[in-house]
């Protein structure tokens, strides 16, 4: 569509790492065990991977293949891949959700990503040396953040929690001003390594901590292993989890969350594949590295070592409770406790950073080709929205409501949304046919033919069948939600503001599109 240079990657290898650094963050070593303590362990396991066989997987290689089939269009943002793809005036808007799901996304997380930094510099110069007594290090975090009250982030002037959120901007506009092969593909590069060492140091050494207390001989790592992966209350507590609408939503979410499906970043990631690149193996491992990260390591990592000197008081608490509130606590306890509390936070930034590289990507792609902005203007702009959403978060920190907010209405009901649209675009739009087709092109493993049925049907189906369980379950407490805390009612007023701004920038590209399109024909 454009004379510019397009930007593209350097290496199949570096494509790999780069959607595998995307979908590895703080998901996968907080999010995902915190949900499998809070739905009784191995119930969470059942609907967990059967959303990834019949959603993660079949709308991973969809997405990998439309963004390729956008790409030889000469598109790599959402809106235009899917104008690309489907002839209809409504194709490119459903796109907006391709665009606001990663930047509101970002705008929250490139402030978590700040806490681990904090913490990782804590640990490296000492100061968090808070003693064993797991109230205090409850408050450390409530003061960190600023969960007592709206603004009380602030109240410390230029302290760590302000300058780790300062830096991680600034670090993180670097990388992503360098572009796909000179800024996101070199962390990733690096990154995704540097990430499983740690990573594999600290599970070895949660795995080799035994009983580290005699008088709690039932506090040991195979109670432990086996307080995160068994069926709690058994077969009647297994039904009675399997019955939980909230359960399935929160898996299938994490699925998404994990993966960077529904996302709209893989479809922009892909699109700058040449056609005969692979694209089935790619794909396919970046899923099997996502899921090593998230079940072989975060699995293993943060439950057990948390059951191990703290019980099972000592498993709950949440996302945040168990990353920045729990595991302090064990480092306490643990012994060279400081080292591997650093190498845990660190292992952490390194996550959230590579992810949160991602998230702009597709926006600077759609302002690059649908506004014809370059780089620097793009960034900026882009810098300049992002900034006001993070300001909101860090804004309204009492009790983390406009972050919960963003999570949930961007995070997964939105996320549902994108990746619904996508297979039902794929599955009956573009056609399991011609999909397959372009998905084998340069194909380096096969692809079982269920698939074809599998992303045209079943993965639709389950995925209205989800969300419409749970809207009847839950949808009135969410109203209630909205209703009762007005940072909430500003924060959703905000997501509604960034959406039609990104709409009306739609309108202007397609505007843009039909008018090269005239002048060319």
């Amino acid at each position: 569509m454009s004379a510019k240079k397009r930007d593209s990657w350097g290496s199949a290898i570096g494509v790999i790492l780069a959607v595998t650094g995307s979908a590895v963050g703080l998901g996968n070593f907080l999010r995902f065990p915190g949900l499998a303590a809070k739905y009784d362990g191995g119930a969470f396991l059942i609907p967990y991977f059967l959303a990834l066989f019949f959603l993660g997987l079949p709308i991973a290689w969809s997405e990998w293949t439309m963004g390729r089939m956008g790409g030889q269009h000469g598109f790599n943002s959402c809106p235009g891949i899917f104008r690309s793809l489907w002839k209809n005036r409504l194709a490119p808007y459903l796109g907006v959700l391709g665009l606001i799901v990663p930047v509101i996304i970002y705008m929250y997380y490139i402030w978590i990503e700040s806490w681990c930094l904090g913490y990782a510099w804590k640990y490296l110069t000492g100061q968090m040396n808070l003693g064993v007594e797991p109230a205090t290090y409850t408050a450390h975090f409530t003061s960190f953040v600023g969960i007592t009250a709206d603004g009380s982030f602030f109240s410390h002037g230029l302290s760590l929690p302000i300058t780790s959120l300062l830096f991680c901007i600034v670090l993180n506009f670097f990388f992503i001003y360098r572009g796909l092969s000179g800024g996101i593909e070199k962390v990733c590069l690096w990154g995704m390594p540097l990430l499983i060492l740690c990573a594999l140091i600290v599970l070895v050494r949660v795995l080799t901590l035994g009983t580290p207390d005699p008088s709690h001989p039932e506090r040991n790592v195979l109670a432990g292993l086996a307080y995160m992966w068994d069926f709690r209350g058994g077969l009647a507590g297994l039904f009675h989890s399997l019955q939980n609408a909230e359960m399935w939503m929160a898996a299938a979410a994490q699925i998404f969350f994990s993966l960077s499906v529904g996302f709209g970043v893989i479809i922009n990631y892909s699109s700058y594949l040449k056609k005969k690149d692979d694209i089935a193996l790619s794909s396919t491992t970046a899923v099997a590295g996502n899921e090593f990260c998230e079940v072989s390591l975060g699995g293993l990592i943060t439950i057990p070592a948390a059951f191990i000197f703290l019980g099972v008081a000592g498993t709950v608490g949440g996302t945040f409770g168990l990353g920045f509130q729990t595991l302090p606590v064990v480092f306490a306890h643990m012994p060279a406790g400081q080292l591997f509390g650093f190498l845990w936070f660190f292992l952490l930034l390194i996550a959230a950073l590579t992810s949160s590289l991602s998230m702009l990507q597709p926006a600077i792609a759609f302002m690059e080709e649908g506004l014809d902005l370059d780089r620097r203007g793009s960034v900026s702009l882009l810098g300049f929205i992002t900034l006001i959403g993070t300001g909101l978060v860090v804004w309204f920190t009492h009790d983390l409501a406009a972050l919960e907010a963003m999570d949930f209405w961007v995070g997964s009901f939105c996320i549902f949304l994108l990746a619904t649209v996508q297979t039902i675009i794929y599955g009956w739009v573009i056609g399991t046919r011609k999909g397959r087709q372009e998905l084998e092109s340069g194909a380096l493993l096969p692809i079982p033919q269920v698939y074809d049925f599998i992303i045209r049907y079943i993965s639709p189906i389950y995925l209205i069948t989800v969300f419409a369980i749970w809207i009847h379950q839950k949808g009135a407490d969410s109203l209630t939600a909205i209703r009762s805390h007005p940072s909430v009612r500003i924060t959703l007023l905000f997501i509604v503001a960034v959406i039609l701004l990104f709409l009306l920038l739609i309108g202007r590209a397609v505007r843009v599109w039909n008018a090269k399109e005239k002048s060319r024909s």
